[in-house]
């Protein structure tokens, strides 16, 4: 049906097949095997896939094909996506990084999985997540030096997203696990506010923290899909009344007011990688309609990360109990955390959780005083040599802990050539006005409108 090459069509963006599916100028079967050629050329060496199925790919692409000749697609019919495997899908293995869960199949679709194939959309395959998605690494390989880690624990959707084998992915982030693997893997990485996107069928691991996101090779594409996995309507009274408000959801004709944060973790990025915030600051003062202001947060958020810790290693402890007292856990971070969980009461996760509500409440007021948009970086740097290298410590879990946007802006290069970020968030439950600043950035040419082929350098 097509002219354009495998390589072409899996080079393009989920904005540029959509147009192409829909008027039936590439097939959804074209689309999908270029992504599986694509993964059949560098899979050896990233490691991305826990689970692929072509058969299972295609015949999805041909029932995509028959809606679409039908007309009757939904609006990313064709699309492949791929999946992080901790979300439940029907018709493949639901494995969570674990040897417990080996070939699980749970029987049914995870919200999000389902409100996608509502869509139209192709769920390509499972991608690698680390065990129950939390620190331990796993075999993924950062494509712009496989000797790199790509950041857990969303790193197989990071990784296939850069390696140009899938347009976009799921993944979650409870600390830092979207923003952080889209900085060292050079592609958007999309963390909505907390609540908005539905956590049914899938792991948990902490109540107050979990959050569904995306990875796409540009802005719009990321919209695209939070469009999709979002919850929709008046049964959602809050998110249906904000997202729908454009006092909240649009600058209007004054200028974007952007705050460029050094934050409690400052001092431990790299001094490459203050560098380049700083004069990325200066470059942003000269983009259209932006003012510039710069933002040191109050003391009260240098207790964040231990509040972090406190809620997370309780919780972990609570839904590990069984596994750990089994020793049927493998990673020794697991039982570390569970250690650490055990020895802290019920009280002391209750204060923490209090201390979460009031520290997003103190960035609430602070955001809707004073600031459309706070930029901060990503990561410290690029990513570190060695797949079990532990990273950097960075501000990402902040803004998981207070419930807020966020959105890796791929901008920044290391000094080994390989890319990381700037983080930007907004206002929790702006999500839309997030969205358009890196739309913002993306139409004044300071954002590309899709990330190149990495060089998989060894």
């Amino acid at each position: 049906m097509s002219a354009r090459t495998p390589a072409q069509l899996a080079e393009y963006t989920a904005s540029q097949l959509l147009p192409l599916l829909k008027a039936r100028e590439v097939s959804a079967r074209e689309v999908t095997q270029a992504c599986l050629d694509s993964i059949a050329a560098r899979e050896a060496d990233i490691h991305a896939w826990t689970y692929l199925d072509p058969e299972l790919a295609l015949r999805q692409a041909d029932q995509a094909d028959q809606r679409l000749a039908a007309g009757s697609g939904g609006p990313l019919c064709g699309l492949p996506v791929a999946v992080k495997d901790i979300f439940n899908t029907a018709d493949m293995p639901t494995q969570m990084g674990s040897p417990l869960f080996k070939d699980f199949t749970p029987g049914n679709d995870a919200r999000v999985v389902h409100y996608l194939r509502m869509a139209g959309a192709i769920m390509l395959g499972k991608t690698v997540t680390a065990e129950f998605a939390v620190h331990a690494p796993g075999p993924t390989c950062n494509p712009h030096h496989l000797g790199h880690i790509p950041g857990t624990s969303s790193s197989g959707s990071a990784a296939a997203v850069a390696a140009h084998m899938a347009p976009v992915a799921l993944g979650t982030q409870t600390a830092g696990s979207i923003i952080r693997p889209a900085s060292y893997c050079g592609v958007i990485g999309f963390k909505p506010s907390f609540g908005l996107v539905p956590r049914t069928a899938m792991l948990k691991t902490t109540d107050t923290l979990d959050t569904v996101g995306v990875f796409a090779r540009n802005v719009d594409d990321a919209q695209m899909m939070f469009d999709t996995i979002r919850v929709h309507g008046i049964d959602f009274p809050i998110a249906h009344k904000i997202l729908n408000d454009p006092a909240r959801q649009t600058v209007g004709e004054r200028p974007w007011r952007v705050a460029v944060l050094q934050g409690p973790r400052w001092n431990d990025a790299e001094p490459y990688a203050r560098q380049a915030l700083q004069d990325f600051a200066v470059r942003l003062a000269d983009v259209a309609n932006v003012h510039v202001e710069h933002l040191v947060l109050p003391d009260s958020f240098n207790r964040a990360h231990d509040i972090h810790a406190t809620i997370y290693d309780k919780a972990l402890a609570y839904y590990f109990k069984e596994e750990f007292e089994a020793h049927t856990l493998v990673s020794p971070v697991m039982y570390d955390i569970v250690t650490r969980g055990n020895q802290l009461s019920v009280e002391q996760y209750q204060g923490a959780q209090q201390q979460q509500t009031a520290l997003a409440r103190e960035l609430d007021a602070l955001l809707a005083a004073q600031y459309d948009i706070v930029i901060d970086l990503s990561t410290g740097g690029e990513a570190l040599k060695g797949l079990d290298s532990v990273d950097r410590p960075d501000n990402s879990l902040i803004w998981s802990l207070c419930g807020v946007p966020s959105i890796n802006l791929p901008l920044f290069t290391g000094p080994l050539g390989l890319p990381f970020g700037a983080q930007a968030f907004a206002r929790r439950y702006n999500d839309y006005l997030l969205l358009a600043f890196a739309r913002h950035l993306q139409a004044q040419g300071v954002l590309h409108a899709n990330t190149p082929l990495p060089a998989f350098a060894r």
